[in-house]
């Protein structure tokens, strides 16, 4: 889809921003942090000055016990000499933005966010965050077969893996839109 054709679509009232696990435990890792924040940033200041929603996800480990098996295989103990506050949102959340603890890598899945986005008319979702392979992929892949038109804002997804950040933008770009800040700033300003 090309930025004119988004221009067309998406509207404050018919769009969320998803701030997908920009927290300080991940933010530190990944290969173009100083970029990533500055525009996410603008972005997040944009969004807000338009009046859009704005969703914020958290990786919240469950208790050992109740942790799947596969999300312990997967992250190899990746997180258990975290301390508390390395899962806090880098940024700040306003008052009236919301904040999912999420257990999974997708915003669907075990959090309101559908039944929100319904009652509210959101049709349209600007992706934003962290890992762009992991949780944005698959919940703008979740988003796409549940008739969303999600949008993937390229220099505001990041990851810790260059490569796989790269292979996955290459892929989503094939079914869905991508696009990047300058141009969400623009439509959002008019």
């Amino acid at each position: 889809m090309k930025t004119d054709d988004l221009k067309k679509v998406v509207e404050p009232k018919n769009t969320a921003l998803v701030v997908w696990d920009v927290q300080k435990i991940l933010v530190n890792y990944i290969f173009n942090k100083e970029e990533f924040v500055q525009k996410l940033k603008a972005v997040i200041d944009a969004a807000r000055k338009a009046g859009m929603p704005i969703f914020f996800t958290k990786i919240t480990p469950l208790p050992e016990r109740f942790e799947s098996q596969a999300r312990r295989m997967s992250f190899r103990g990746g997180f258990s000499n975290a301390k508390k506050e390395d899962f806090d949102l880098y940024f700040e959340p306003a008052s009236e933005e919301v904040v999912f603890n999420k257990h999974t890598a997708s915003i669907f899945i075990g959090t309101p966010f559908e039944l929100m986005l319904n009652n509210a008319g959101i049709k349209n979702i600007l992706f934003t965050g962290i890992a762009t392979e992991i949780g944005v992929e698959s919940s703008a892949r979740d988003a796409l077969n549940r008739g969303y038109l999600p949008i993937i804002i390229k220099d505001c997804v990041s990851s810790s893996d260059k490569d796989a950040h790269e292979r996955s933008l290459k892929n989503l770009d094939k079914i869905m839109a991508i696009t990047d800040s300058s141009e969400v700033i623009k439509m959002l300003s008019i």
